[in-house]
Formats: structure tokens, C-alpha cells, sequence
């Protein structure tokens, strides 16, 4: 029997068809070689949630989401399905976590399976658990801070008045002003700056040489202290206690009346001699100058007894050769 083109046309066509069909829930996830059991959810909200989304136990694939509906209430509630493999224990304290998947927003369900009290067959409904994830976390974060700055953006436009514009405009003008003076000054003091500049580097090179010089200074203190260590200050300090020591009992004995020096400076008679015998060579003096004829006698007459001779001037009649008494020159006669 030959079967016509049309019929295989036909027969390829259903084919493709199906293959297309089953291709397509198998892209979708469905696995036609494992058994599964199919339970629902129900959840407030499963924003990022699609149909094939991955079921997770223990980070294993073990379902995926069938379908989602919206549930004929007033808070409308979305109802999941889920097939889940047949070998997975799902009782009554299994719980079924929405839960973020990716850092894009991408969803899953998670199972967390406890010790049950009764295990369901299925077509049971889950617990539902709905897990924050991190960009709800940020939102609940930001969206007080949000507030927070929007209410100061109104407060700082109320406050940005057009007199405040104004006034910034004024100053933002003067401070341009400002800094086009400041500009101009420093052109027109360019070469005193470069001479000051000049000046701040000699005045480096400078401390440079002073600073070589300290660490000279730096050197030298530190050879005379290493000196010092090594110099026999002890027996030094002996030595000058011992003449200390001797110094002291010198004074000691000058303060006392005995020895010529202690006498001298202790004892007030050499003082009253001394001050006598002044007292009697001023009279003298006095008395020589009033009566010198009285202490030396001249002859105007040739001749006469040298001075070196003599017993005393009265008896001379001759003096010659003579600057003083004790060596006269020749002086002429004299009467006696």
C-alpha cells in the first residue's frame, strides 16, 4: 500500500508539532521521566515569580512553578502550583519560602522540610513564608532617608528665595572680583615674589650649612662627653675636696690670733703703731718745713766737712758732689 504525499505531509506536520509542543515544556522545565505530585501556595505578592521557576530543597531542583492565578477574593491573593518530585517527604510543617534567587530580582521557591505529622499525597496546600530580600531591605532602608531629603530639598528651595538668589549671585560677582584682583596682584608683585622666592632658597642653602655646622657642634659634644666618661673624675673630685679641705683650714687659722698672719689680721695693735708712726712723720714733715735751717746748715764760704763724713748736717762746712744729704755736692762755706 503506498501511502500518498499528502499523508506524510500530514503525518510530518503532526510530528513536528508535537515535538515542538514537548520541546516547549521541556524548555519550560517539565520533566517527563520523573514523577511528581503537584501542591499549592498562596502568597500576598510574587512579584519576580514566573511560570518554570525553579522549586529548591537544600540548593537541589526538586519542581518548578506550574502556573499562577489570582484568587477570586477581595485581597486577591495569587495562588501557585507546584510540581514537586514524587521522592520529596511534604507534610503538614513543610514550608514553601518565596525567596530571591539572583541579585536581579529573579525569584524561587524554597522548601523547608521539618519532622511531619502527616505527610500529604498531594494536591494540599503549603505554609507560605514570603523572605525579604535584599533590595526590599534597601528600600525599607532608603524610603525614610528619601523622605528625609525630599522634605529638605522643599525646605531648602523655600528657603532659596529670589532675594537668597540674590544675594548668591552677589557673592559668587564679589567673590569673581576678588579673585581677578588677587590674580592682577600677584602679576603686577611677580619679581618681588620671585625675589622672595629667591630669598626663601638661600636662606634652605644657609640652613643647610648651619645645620652641617650643629651636626659638627653635634660631633664635638658627643667626642667631650665619650671623653668624659673615660676621664678619672672621682679621683679629680678627690682632689679638690682635699683642697677645699686645706683651703678652709688655712682660713680657720687666719681667723685665729695665732702665726704672724693671724696676728696681722686679728690683733688691732700693729694698726695703732702704724697709725702713730704716721702721725709723727706728718708732724715732722710739718716741723722740716717750717725750720729747715733747724735739721741743715749751709756755709756761703768755700770749704767745710763732707756730709759722708760728718756726724750730723749741723756739724758739716763743706758739702759737695751731693744730690741728697747722705751724698751733698759742694756747696759753698756756711757759718756753723
Amino acid at each position: 500500500m503506498r501511502i500518498s504525499k499528502e499523508v506524510k505531509v500530514a503525518l510530518l506536520g503532526v510530528v513536528a508539532l508535537g515535538s515542538l509542543y514537548f520541546g516547549y515544556l521541556f524548555l519550560k522545565g517539565t520533566d517527563f521521566f520523573t514523577s511528581t505530585r503537584k501542591f499549592y501556595v498562596i502568597y500576598e505578592n510574587v512579584d519576580g515569580l514566573t511560570v518554570s521557576s525553579p522549586v529548591i530543597l537544600n540548593g537541589v531542583h526538586v519542581g518548578l512553578v506550574e502556573n499562577m492565578q489570582i484568587m477570586p477574593e477581595p485581597k486577591h491573593r495569587i495562588k501557585v502550583a507546584l510540581n514537586i518530585n514524587k521522592e520529596i517527604p511534604i507534610g503538614d510543617s513543610t514550608i514553601a519560602t518565596l525567596a530571591s534567587s539572583d541579585l536581579l530580582g529573579g525569584k524561587a521557591i524554597t522548601l523547608y522540610v521539618r519532622p511531619n505529622s502527616k505527610e500529604y499525597q498531594g494536591g494540599e496546600t503549603l505554609i507560605s513564608y514570603v523572605q525579604q530580600s535584599l533590595t526590599d531591605m534597601l528600600t525599607a532602608k532608603a524610603m525614610p532617608v528619601l523622605g528625609k531629603v525630599d522634605s529638605t530639598l522643599l525646605k531648602l528651595n523655600a528657603f532659596f528665595n529670589e532675594d537668597a538668589k540674590k544675594s548668591i549671585r552677589a557673592t559668587i560677582l564679589n567673590t569673581q572680583a576678588t579673585t581677578e584682583m588677587v590674580r592682577s596682584m600677584l602679576l603686577s608683585n611677580q619679581r618681588n615674589i620671585n625675589a622672595i622666592t629667591s630669598n626663601m632658597a638661600e636662606l634652605s642653602a644657609a640652613l643647610n650649612v648651619t645645620e652641617h655646622k650643629f651636626d659638627k657642634l653635634a660631633t664635638n659634644l658627643t667626642q667631650i662627653t665619650d671623653s668624659l666618661k673615660t676621664t678619672p673624675i672621682n679621683a679629680t673630685v678627690r682632689e679638690l675636696n682635699a683642697t677645699v679641705l686645706e683651703a678652709q683650714n688655712a682660713i680657720n687659722k687666719f681667723n685665729q690670733n695665732n702665726g704672724t698672719v693671724g696676728k696681722l689680721m686679728n690683733d688691732d695693735s700693729l694698726y695703732a703703731n702704724m697709725n702713730a708712726s704716721t702721725e709723727s712723720l706728718n708732724a715732722l714733715l710739718k716741723d722740716f718745713k717750717a725750720n729747715p735751717k733747724r735739721y741743715v746748715h749751709f756755709s756761703l764760704i768755700g770749704g767745710g766737712t763732707k756730709v759722708n763724713k760728718a756726724e750730723n748736717v749741723k756739724t758739716a762746712t763743706k758739702v759737695k758732689n751731693a744730690n741728697t744729704v747722705e751724698n751733698t755736692g759742694v756747696v759753698n762755706e756756711v757759718d756753723k
